[in-house]
């Protein structure tokens, strides 16, 4: 029972470093508003093309990078989402016996 642990908290912490390189991009306004976002969830980048820029007009850019960000976390949940797949694919491989597709 001991190696299987040890076997999960190693993939596991593979798992957590491949996902710290993840970076995803969200993008709203067609792309006039663009985040970055790692695979922890951090904003490392905000990008935004000047002429969405109004003073007149917060709201709407408050908006469009709402929607960017909200964008760029649901493709770092679909790449968590992929990752574990893969990981629980491997190691029910390992369980059975057999080899991970």
């Amino acid at each position: 029972m001991d190696i299987l642990k040890n076997a999960l908290q190693e993939q596991m912490g593979d798992l957590q470093e491949k996902m710290e390189s993840v970076v995803v991009t969200g993008s709203a306004g067609g792309g006039m508003v663009e985040i970055d976002l790692n695979g922890r969830m951090e904003v490392s980048a905000v990008r935004l093309a000047p002429e969405i820029v109004n003073p007149d007009d917060i709201g709407m850019l408050q908006d469009l990078i709402q929607f960017a960000f909200t964008d760029a976390a649901e493709k770092v949940r679909g790449a968590v989402s992929s990752q574990m797949g893969q990981l629980v694919s491997a190691m029910s491989g390992n369980f059975s016996g057999g080899n991970a597709p």
